[in-house]
């Protein structure tokens, strides 16, 4: 099983690329996550990753008086999520924001502590399957990658600037590629690299065809790093995590889906913290993993985890452990 850790992020990436109609926003784990939120009629919620708005509109359906804010710093995916939204528009709030600056956003929107906040940290299909955002190996388009497209520094700039040293650490420590020093000597080579199939190309002429027997595309832990560096993924799940107990009200709940180790590993990290310091409880001891029956309707779910939290303020039933 350990040998599986990332080979569920190489088949979101190709299959995401070919899934770009509004039947592709399909959100993960929807029953679990309303499990975890015990979303109330009258509560406050936080979709801190809004994208799509799939998660939102669950919660949303369930709300009476209660309010959701939704943000996300993808301006394409807060349009598709005010679309599919539309119909909750009075319990609905949208702000364009990073989830980093969770509580400074919160406070702008002017809502009460939270009773719940999600977090899904995975890939949007919108973003996959546009090739013009740069994200999939499977479609040819711009070195890109940022979920952000204000953001300051994109794949191309670190591909063709970085130092061969840096780029190989880069890859090896997102990535998690064990090739990474011949990818890099290979990419600084090949120098200037401007389309995402010229980068597969590189990394696979790099790369040993033994590699072949981890079941993955060969780029897919370069595209990975990359894109984890572009976007600053793990330091803003990081500044999220050190800010949203601040959002959350008494025996308010914090629910978090990973798509990959790196993120798991400090989202449990934090959550474990937290569980010591008396300033959470955890309403499961081990990640939730989707069902045989949604990996099969919905790939993208083979690779999730779920972890949730309650602040404390009143007696709750915590998990069994399983």
């Amino acid at each position: 099983m350990r040998r599986r850790r990332n080979r569920p992020e190489a088949r979101e990436q190709t299959e995401g690329a070919d899934r770009h109609s509004a039947s592709a926003h399909r959100p993960v784990m929807v029953r679990e996550v309303m499990e975890f939120l015990n979303v109330r009629p009258e509560g406050i919620y936080v979709d801190a990753t809004v994208g799509a708005g799939g998660h939102s509109a669950e919660i949303a359906q369930r709300l009476g008086s209660g309010r959701l804010l939704g943000i996300d710093r993808d301006p394409q995916a807060l349009q598709v999520a005010g679309e599919h939204l539309a119909p909750f528009r009075e319990k609905l709030i949208l702000m364009r924001g990073n989830f980093a600056e969770i509580d400074a956003l919160h406070a702008a929107s002017g809502l009460p502590p939270a009773d719940g906040v999600v977090a899904d940290l995975g890939m949007s299909s919108l973003q996959l399957g546009d090739r013009e955002r740069g994200f999939s190996f499977s479609a040819s388009g711009p070195l890109d990658m940022r979920m952000d497209p204000a953001g300051p520094v994109t794949a191309e700039e670190i591909v063709n600037r970085s130092r061969e040293s840096e780029l190989a650490d880069l890859i090896q420590r997102w990535g998690q590629e064990r090739h990474s020093r011949r990818i890099a000597r290979a990419i600084v080579k090949a120098r200037p690299i401007r389309t995402t199939t010229e980068l597969v190309q590189v990394v696979m002429r790099a790369i040993p065809s033994r590699t072949g027997l981890h079941q993955i595309h060969p780029a897919t832990r370069t595209f990975m790093a990359l894109r984890i560096a572009v976007n600053r993924e793990l330091e803003n799940l990081e500044m999220f995590l050190s800010r949203v107990l601040r959002v959350l009200a008494p025996t308010g709940r914090l629910v978090i889906l990973s798509f990959h180790s790196l993120e798991d590993r400090l989202v449990k990290r934090t959550f474990r913290a937290w569980e010591r310091e008396g300033r959470a409880i955890l309403l499961r001891r081990k990640a939730v993993r989707p069902s045989e029956d949604e990996i099969r309707q919905n790939p993208r779910a083979r690779s999730a985890r779920l972890r949730a939290v309650e602040k404390p303020g009143a007696e709750v039933k915590a998990g069994d452990g399983s």
